[in-house]
């Protein structure tokens, strides 16, 4: 598990005033900013936040280091990250995202079916990307209680029942 967990990231410039786009990745958007100042994935460059307003999408807000439209366009795609001392505890059936990815995926038999490469939300619900050799195209999985009874961060493994045919 990392020490730094994505929060948001920046989808570029918001008017000529060194504004920037940013995206919320938090349950509530509005938090991002307590958990200010930022870093960047490496953990080196730290960014002050102050969201300004909300707008489509996101919030407008400033950077720190960023006054000028040039450097708001040049921060475009930074992703940013935060402390996970910072973050709130979750329940035991909640987890971050950064805890899911990479970790090995087994049906109830004991079979490995793959790893989770990533974590999808497109709507209606959290759904895990699996790879492995096993299987001959990306599958995603549910992420629900009935098609993944059982996730153990301290094994490095989830236990998945996937719905009939999925893989």
């Amino acid at each position: 598990m990392s020490d730094l967990i994505c929060v948001g990231s920046i989808a570029g410039s918001y008017g000529v005033r060194g504004e920037v786009r940013l995206k919320s990745f938090c349950a509530i958007p509005e938090d991002i900013e307590a958990y200010s100042p930022l870093t960047d994935e490496a953990g080196t460059e730290r960014y002050p936040l102050v969201l300004t307003r909300p707008v489509k999408n996101g919030f407008a807000a400033r950077l720190g280091g960023v006054e000028t439209k040039e450097q708001a366009d040049a921060v475009n795609g930074l992703r940013l990250f935060a402390r996970r001392d910072q973050l709130p505890s979750l329940p035991d059936d909640e987890f971050y995202h950064a805890d899911l990815i990479g970790l090995a995926v087994y049906d109830t038999g004991g079979i490995l079916l793959g790893r989770v490469k990533s974590v999808q939300n497109h709507g209606a619900a959290d759904l895990l990307e699996l790879h492995g050799e096993g299987l001959k195209t990306t599958v995603f999985l549910p992420f629900t209680l009935d098609s993944v009874p059982t996730v153990d961060l301290e094994q490095g493994r989830i236990v998945a029942d996937p719905p009939e045919g999925l893989i």
